[in-house]
């Protein structure tokens, strides 16, 4: 099972104060993550893996800069104290907001898609950009995580890079970024193909070019087996690379890592009551308060989290248990494989009221939490040196109401 900074009882006490479903993050662990990637000349959260303001506001205290991906999110970075400066748009194309939004508060802005130069370019010209470009590949841990290749809505076609500058200089806007990154969960094997593409491609650039991103998916071992990701060597081959580049084109570069989900994870858990036990044939089931409107993840990808009862020792009896949610829907299970197929964890005997732990879910938890069968979102906690604060209360049934009209006749 997975070791933790916040212990059982303390956890047991956050759930009797605040309620469950009840999401927990760690500061501690949040810091150590940044800390590991000090190596790089830039640190950019991608905070679409947990964008709330307390969380945000920490980033920015350890020295990170911010990755936005609308115009809500580019609202929230300038919430938490950002400067325009600290913050890169990047997206595949500029809604209507987000296009209004870049060009009014002047953060830089990262470009997935040709007609988004155009777009950039007539209302904002002379202006310095990034492009995010699909190098013809792409690797994550499942299919709806690969950010490259042809299957990939992200990024300029790499053949494109040419015509893609060309019509950058027709607005003049400066192309002063390079960004690749081809998904989630990248090993070793396939970071080398990222960093050869990136020096290739970095050829087409012209004299601008001053960064270069690595993109994010970095790891995290959400396996009890998984081991932690080698940081080091990570950041030693993106600094190569840098440095090799750099040495080519005869300047200095700066080489940015935009992580999310490792940076956030491991810091968070998602508490949840139990209220009650059955059994489907020879299957049990643990019935639990917290259902895939708070967390989509296993419903969406089938991704293991580790699932402990608190207050109960790893000496306690435990046999397979699936655990599921409240929702009216079959795929409302917290212990499912990538085809929905029942992947029962060991659990000790329960009863109702006891608390369970779904561990590693700071990153696209409550980020990417729902309103579904009308229930209100959970409330969030953020512990500081021992210190626990609410940064999201609980949201009430009124809230969730509020802006709707009855419509109807009248």
């Amino acid at each position: 099972m997975k070791t933790r900074i916040l212990d059982d009882a303390f956890l047991t006490r956050l759930a009797r104060e605040h309620g469950t479903p009840l999401w927990v993050y760690d500061a501690t662990v949040i810091a150590a993550r940044v800390a590991s990637l000090r190596a790089f000349d830039v640190i950019r959260y991608a905070q679409k893996a947990n964008s709330n303001l307390a969380i945000l506001r920490l980033m920015r205290s350890l020295g990170a800069e911010l990755d936005a991906v609308s115009a809500g999110e580019v609202a929230r970075g300038l919430a938490a104290g950002f400067a325009r400066d600290e913050i890169v748009f990047t997206a595949d194309l500029f809604d209507r907001a987000a296009l209004a939004c870049v060009v009014e508060t002047g953060v830089r802005v990262n470009l997935g898609s040709m007609f988004m130069i155009d777009d950039y370019g007539k209302a904002c010209p002379g202006r310095e950009v990034m492009l995010r470009i699909n190098p013809g590949f792409g690797h994550g841990h499942t299919r709806k995580v690969q950010t490259g290749g042809e299957a990939s809505k992200h990024g300029i076609w790499h053949v494109e890079i040419p015509a893609a500058i060309e019509r950058a200089h027709k607005y003049g806007l400066r192309v002063t970024g390079l960004h690749v990154h081809i998904g989630s969960g990248s090993d070793f094997e396939h970071l080398t193909y990222v960093c050869d593409a990136v020096g290739n491609l970095a050829q087409h650039f012209g004299r601008d070019l001053s960064v270069i991103s690595a993109g994010g998916g970095l790891p995290v071992p959400y396996g009890a087996q998984d081991d932690p990701f080698d940081v080091e060597r990570y950041s030693e081959t993106w600094l190569a690379t840098r440095d090799r580049i750099a040495h080519e084109l005869g300047r200095k570069l700066q080489v940015e890592v935009e992580p999310g989900r490792f940076l956030v994870a491991e810091s968070g858990c998602l508490l949840t009551e139990v209220r009650g036990t059955k059994h489907s044939g020879p299957i049990e089931y643990v019935l639990v308060d917290a259902g895939f409107n708070d967390l989509l993840r296993p419903a969406m990808y089938g991704s293991l989290h580790q699932i402990s009862a608190l207050g109960r020792t790893a000496s306690a009896p435990a046999k397979p248990r699936v655990v599921a949610g409240p929702l009216c829907e079959s795929g409302d299970v917290f212990t499912q494989g990538p085809g929905g197929e029942l992947m029962p964890q060991m659990l000790p005997d329960v009863v109702q009221g006891d608390i369970l732990c779904v561990h590693d879910t700071g990153a696209y938890g409550a980020s990417m939490s729902s309103n579904y069968n009308a229930r209100p979102f959970a409330a969030e906690v953020l512990v500081t040196d021992g210190v626990a604060r609410v940064v999201r209360a609980r949201q009430t049934v009124e809230q969730m109401l509020e802006n709707e009209s009855s419509g109807g006749p009248l």
